[in-house]
């Protein structure tokens, strides 16, 4: 769902941009609650698996394809203001390097691909586990709804930006009927990834899980006919965290750059969309159009599969390093704040 350059004229663009800036700020101030020295590393990874994965389009209509978008995947894992900050920095490098998402439209794609997706899949998962079971079954179900919701909320964010600075005179309510219903068959993807990846990591390290925190139910005894709390006993754990981010990492680097090979070469639900309404009648052509890694290949290397691995892993490095900077900063940034 990257907007490019052309689909929202410089007003709106504006507009988000501050609102994107003002969202950031509060979310690096609410980050550093919500940072440690374990989940610090992780939230690089986050971010870094992120752009991974988002390499790897999946069909969902005829003709169509979708990604996953993350907001609700990071909030789930590392908490809604990191989760905000993770989705932002893979679509900083995303602009930057691959030429995917336009500059001018960065305001447009935080707004949408970072916030709305991240609010509201968190503001949804937050509703669930108060009311559900407190089990790690009802975490990983909590996640699949809410990131199932969060894609038609960001379809419809985007259609609420087009009616309000869309350069092209189109038919609003079957550009909301179509971005809405193609983007509920992608939540369905998203859900996927996000429950399994929630799931997987709830298995090994369930105290690394944002979302998953303060889950856990003391064991009642009965003592002389009372109900009483037992003592409570965590549950030993048999993996590092060292062992966590590896894992993590080396199946980013293996998705981006052997896996998304296989993804679907069909345009994504916006793009289709977009191609079949007459949105990108005046999409223009992205600023880092020359850069040598656009469009997710390697200038000069002339096999395919070999481009688009190196890329997709050279984005997966640049993304964990830029991630990881940016999120111990914040979390050094909360330590001197502590100390003064």
């Amino acid at each position: 769902m990257h907007v490019p350059d052309g689909f929202i004229d410089a007003p709106i663009s504006a507009a988000t941009a501050v609102v994107a800036a003002g969202a950031i700020a509060v979310s690096l101030r609410g980050a550093r609650r919500e940072l440690d020295e374990r989940t610090a590393p992780l939230a690089g990874l986050v971010a870094a698996f992120i752009f991974a994965v988002q390499m790897l389009n999946f069909p969902v209509a005829a003709g169509t394809s979708g990604h996953l978008l993350g907001g609700a995947l990071a909030a789930i894992l590392v908490g809604p203001y990191t989760g905000v900050l993770c989705v932002s920095v893979v679509l900083l490098m995303q602009g930057i390097l691959f030429a995917d998402g336009g500059l001018t439209a960065l305001g447009v794609n935080i707004t949408d691909m970072a916030i709305t997706t991240t609010v509201v899949a968190y503001a949804v998962f937050r509703g669930l586990v108060k009311v559900l079971p407190r089990t790690r079954r009802s975490v990983t179900a909590a996640s699949f709804t809410a990131a199932l919701l969060s894609v038609p909320a960001a379809a419809l964010v985007f259609t609420l930006l087009y009616s309000l600075g869309g350069t092209t005179d189109v038919s609003l309510s079957k550009v909301a009927t179509a971005m809405i219903g193609v983007h509920v068959l992608i939540g369905i993807g998203e859900a996927a990834i996000t429950a399994l990846t929630v799931g997987a990591v709830i298995a090994v390290r369930p105290d690394l899980v944002y979302g998953a925190r303060g889950l856990e139910q003391r064991l009642k005894l009965r003592v002389n006919g009372e109900l009483v709390d037992a003592a409570p006993q965590l549950a030993p754990v048999h993996t590092s965290h060292r062992k966590v981010w590896l894992t993590g990492l080396a199946a980013s680097l293996l998705l981006a750059g052997f896996v998304s090979f296989y993804a679907s070469s069909n345009p994504d639900g916006l793009e289709k969309v977009a191609a079949d309404h007459g949105i990108d009648r005046k999409a223009k052509e992205h600023a880092s159009a020359d850069s040598p890694l656009a469009d997710y290949g390697v200038r000069d290397v002339e096999d395919t599969r070999l481009s688009g691995g190196l890329a997709g892993v050279i984005g997966v490095g640049v993304t964990v390093v830029a991630g990881t900077g940016v999120f111990w900063a914040v979390r050094k940034r909360r330590n001197t704040s502590q100390v003064a």
